[in-house]
């Protein structure tokens, strides 16, 4: 038997922002305030989504400040932002950051207490202030999430917090929001998403509905990835893409995400990469170790893909998946740790401490074959070229 957790309400489709108005009012919330970052402030997207909202006479309050991987200094001072006014929501506008706080300030503006308490295995199931989660790129999945991580910068240490309360009550997926972004971030965001993917159908917590999430999110994003990255103006691919983002968040929130990501979040505390692309440092890699655990699931996704050919065995599939993930990985100019510029000595130095928080997260507990520490430092090795 499977516990399945879903948003309460989503509204999916291009001019879905337009429509906020009328689904905050059908969820009874009227004082919103937006948590969203610099960016979106200054490229306009804030002020359209103010339009939208002051034309039904919703007056909000905006906090920009949200930085990339968001720290707990940005979370809290969201927090006495929001604690400043009487706002009975909160929108989080933007990437998987801007989300992502959203979801730490409703808890933290409610109960207070610290990001560390909250940390997993600690579930924060109560209900808190509801989430808005408004989406402008394809890849974390967060608007479908009962997760947020974010980063102690005491020890830099991204922490994987969980539970109901964390879960968005209304998703607004807009795949025109993501017209505009340039080439590195619907990369990196796309392959997060097929991350996602990938580990909700291989995960040991996979279940039927988590499965059919992840196989249908598998064979939107895949076909659809280089496309988007060759012409950001393809509407029909945008939209692809940002349905599978939302098919594997859900895929993911319901079975876990597995070795790649618990491997990933040191990489992007230690060394500022950006989430989805530190996945993409590792994806083949971990994906290569894995596949002995689980060879008839990564066949799977190799076939839903259609990165096989029709008739071949598991082991053919699941070869012709670890060499599509390389291929990908060069094609859009994904880097290795090395490659990106990291200092080899302190990637070197910190080995035994990123094994040791990739394993505190949790998830690698969740993958195929469950590695030690000293396993992951090897793979840490192993990507760093």
């Amino acid at each position: 038997m499977s516990a399945i957790y879903l948003p309460r309400a989503m509204r999916i489709g291009a001019g879905t922002l337009n429509e906020l108005p009328d689904a905050l009012a059908q969820l009874g919330l009227r004082t919103p305030a937006i948590l969203t970052d610099d960016f979106m402030a200054k490229s306009g997207a804030l002020d359209r989504l103010l339009d939208v909202l002051r034309g039904a006479g919703i007056m909000p309050r905006a906090f920009t400040g949200i930085v990339p991987d968001p720290t707990v200094t940005c979370v809290d001072a969201a927090v006495e932002f929001v604690k400043d006014g009487d706002h009975d929501c909160l929108i989080g506008f933007g990437g998987g950051s801007s989300i992502d706080t959203a979801k730490a300030v409703a808890v933290l503006a409610t109960c207070g207490g610290s990001m560390r308490a909250l940390k997993a295995p600690h579930q924060e199931d109560e209900p808190r202030l509801p989430i808005i989660a408004i989406p402008t790129t394809a890849g974390t999945g967060s608007e479908a999430t009962r997760v947020t991580v974010i980063t102690d910068e005491a020890n830099d240490e991204k922490m994987l917090c969980a539970g109901l309360a964390y879960l968005p009550t209304l998703a607004i997926v807009d795949y025109e929001l993501t017209l505009s972004k340039p080439l590195r971030l619907t990369a990196d965001t796309g392959i997060d998403a097929l991350t996602h993917a990938i580990e909700a159908y291989v995960s040991r917590r996979a279940n039927p509905f988590s499965d059919g999430m992840a196989i249908s999110a598998m064979r939107l994003i895949w076909p659809n990835l280089r496309r988007v990255c060759e012409n950001p103006g393809d509407r029909a691919a945008r939209e692809a893409m940002m349905t599978g983002s939302l098919q594997a968040g859900i895929a993911f929130s319901n079975a876990s995400v597995a070795l790649v990501h618990g491997m990933s979040r040191p990489i992007g505390a230690h060394f500022h990469v950006a989430h989805g692309l530190s996945n993409a440092m590792l994806l083949p890699v971990v994906t290569a170790w894995s596949a002995p655990g689980a060879l008839q699931r990564y066949a799977d996704c190799a076939r839903s893909m259609g990165v096989s050919v029709h008739g071949e065995g598991d082991q053919a599939a699941v070869a012709r998946l670890i060499e599509a993930l390389r291929d990908v990985n060069s094609d859009l100019g994904v880097p290795s740790p090395r490659s990106y510029g990291i200092d080899e000595k302190h990637w070197t130095e910190l080995l035994p401490l990123m094994a040791e928080q990739a394993l505190a997260s949790g998830s690698p507990a969740n993958n195929p074959l469950v590695p030690d520490a000293d396993t992951i430092q090897a793979l840490y090795r192993e990507a760093w070229a």
